[in-house]
């Protein structure tokens, strides 16, 4: 065990000094909610979208530094406004380490592996680049895995309704995972979905007051010129795939999550799974990033399905995301081909599902995740 935590501090180590030596993106993402941030509370929340302001703003926090275009959803530069009284790098600090620590803590709370065994596997859990590319760019995304993974062990304790709640977070970032509550629907979770329905629609009525006609406009306007980049690590980029072929390959690919989550609706795990591949391949806009929530829905599937098959997919996986960097470097244009490897484990999961080849394993109970005595057992 301790070889294998030696393994990921080497990992880790190798990772930061090569995102170090490119310190011109650092913080890029969070530079564009601070800056959306300090427009709103000194020009008005409806106008966080006018990229003018946002990029004048952005230059004045960090002049040096490259401006991004603010497209997030308005709830990220209302969290990034908590930390506008402080300098501007401690905010970034700041941000980072609760990025983190909310990823860090969601994976050591929702496994069943108890002491040195869950540091270990929630350092393997951090290792693959797209955690540490997020923390670098100061992305928000990490909160929205962790509320993922907080919302499957909520699930798995049938407190449906904080589950609900938990994961109306997939609005920081809808690309990423907005499939999922629908996969709950589907498999009649209805409690949760209700829950997720009705805190989703406070923040986005809450976003609608607040952005009034003229922002609505200027956050619509946002999406005309998206930067080419976004859609490198889509199965649209991996395919080729544009205008009506792009429609209907993610509409195929909800149609068979949401079908599939019917059929396992008694395993909210493998539920989840399906929405957040879903969601990944679906999308049209993904930045690498985003790839955080695939280390969420591999995390789930390797504790929800102990098989020989399904450890040995999602080790290869790790294996290549744990060693990305170090052969190709970052950046390097192997990123367009993951798309493929997130469809090869969604088609297996469908497919294994439909015939019979995921045969559940002993269900885990409550008592699993506490570490309390299970009372239906002498």
């Amino acid at each position: 065990m301790l070889v294998v935590l030696g393994v990921v501090v080497l990992l880790l180590a190798v990772e930061l000094s090569l995102f170090w030596r490119s310190p011109e993106y650092v913080s890029i993402d969070f530079h564009a909610y601070a800056a959306a941030a300090r427009v709103g509370e000194q020009s008005g929340w409806a106008h966080i979208y006018d990229q003018g302001l946002v990029k004048a703003t952005e230059s004045q926090l960090v002049p040096h530094q490259s401006t991004l275009r603010f497209i997030s959803p308005p709830p990220v530069a209302w969290l990034a406004a908590v930390l506008t009284p402080l300098p501007y790098w401690l905010a970034y600090g700041v941000w980072a380490a609760l990025m983190f620590s909310s990823l860090a803590l969601a994976f050591a709370w929702s496994t069943t592996y108890r002491g040195l065994t869950r540091l270990v596997a929630v350092g393997v859990a951090i290792v693959p680049w797209w955690v540490l590319h997020a923390l670098y760019v100061g992305q928000v995304v990490p909160l929205v895995a962790a509320s993922v993974l907080i919302a499957w062990r909520l699930l798995r304790e049938d407190r449906d309704v904080a589950a609900g709640i938990v994961l109306s977070l997939v609005v920081l970032k809808p690309q990423a995972a907005a499939v999922a509550p629908l996969a709950l629907l589907a498999a009649g979770r209805y409690r949760a979905f209700a829950a997720w329905v009705a805190a989703a629609a406070t923040v986005a009525g809450a976003s609608l007051l607040t952005l009034g006609p003229h922002g609505l406009a200027e956050y619509r306007n946002s999406f005309d010129l998206l930067p080419a980049s976004s859609s490198d690590v889509t199965l649209g980029a991996a395919f080729g795939l544009t205008g009506t072929g792009l429609v209907l390959s993610g509409a195929l690919i909800v149609c068979a999550a949401l079908v599939t989550a019917r059929r396992m609706r008694s395993d909210p795990g493998i539920v989840i799974g399906l929405g957040v591949l879903a969601s990944l391949l679906a999308t049209p806009y993904l930045y690498e990033n985003d790839l955080c929530v695939l280390g969420v829905a591999g995390w789930i599937l390797w504790q929800e399905r102990p098989t020989p098959f399904w450890r040995a997919s999602l080790l290869a996986i790790w294996i290549l995301a744990a060693t990305h960097l170090v052969i190709t470097g970052v950046g390097a244009s192997t990123l367009r081909q993951w798309p493929l490897l997130e469809l090869a484990l969604f088609v297996a999961l469908v497919a294994t599902a439909w015939f019979g080849l995921l045969d559940r394993p002993p269900a885990a109970t409550a008592a699993a995740f506490t570490g309390e005595a299970d009372p239906s057992k002498p």
